[in-house]
């Protein structure tokens, strides 16, 4: 105890509730978006009975709802990846439940800084901004499960143009007519 303060707390805390916050029925902070997250990917029975895996298409299933804001589980059978997007005006946590993705980002204005890459393995978040561009993959051989909350609830996908075909060679016009430069 620190005798240099004049304040000091006797009795239980707990027996004053006008000092306490009251609990909160749904999440408003990041943080609690993110411990949301957290308590469902701890659960497994929350989750584990909705999977499902499709090899032509990754597949989803919206989890759960509340006041503006959803929370979508998504299976990643290998070589399933969700191409280079955003969220619009949506906020986020990624929380990789089962297996192994690799999430790629820009981080430049339009990708022109280049691309970082980081692995994500279960029980990995990501917490993100409106507007933030990524693309997520299951670079694995083994299927992966996530676990997405988005608040405001998800509207609005915008896909964005690969950095790769940003970047591809062009073929310089043969200087002269009828020679072809390799």
């Amino acid at each position: 105890m620190n005798m240099d303060s004049d304040l000091q707390i006797a009795g239980d805390i707990l027996e004053v509730p006008h000092l306490l916050q009251p609990e909160r029925a749904h999440p408003v902070t990041v943080a609690e978006f993110a411990g949301l997250a957290r308590s469902i990917a701890d659960d497994r029975a929350q989750w584990a009975p909705y999977v499902e895996y499709d090899a032509t298409t990754r597949w989803y299933h919206r989890l759960r709802t509340g006041p503006g804001y959803e929370v979508w589980l998504l299976s990643w059978v290998p070589g399933q990846g969700s191409g280079l997007h955003d969220h619009g005006v949506s906020s986020g946590v990624l929380t990789v439940l089962a297996g192994e993705l690799t999430e790629r980002a820009d981080r430049g204005a339009g990708g022109s800084a280049g691309r970082s890459a980081r692995t994500l393995a279960p029980g990995a978040q990501r917490v993100f901004a409106p507007g933030y561009v990524h693309e997520v993959v299951n670079d694995s051989l083994e299927p992966a499960v996530s676990l997405h909350v988005y608040f405001p609830g998800l509207t609005d996908m915008p896909m964005h143009e690969s950095l790769q075909a940003q970047c591809a060679p062009v073929s310089p016009a043969p200087a002269t007519p009828g020679v072809v430069v390799a």
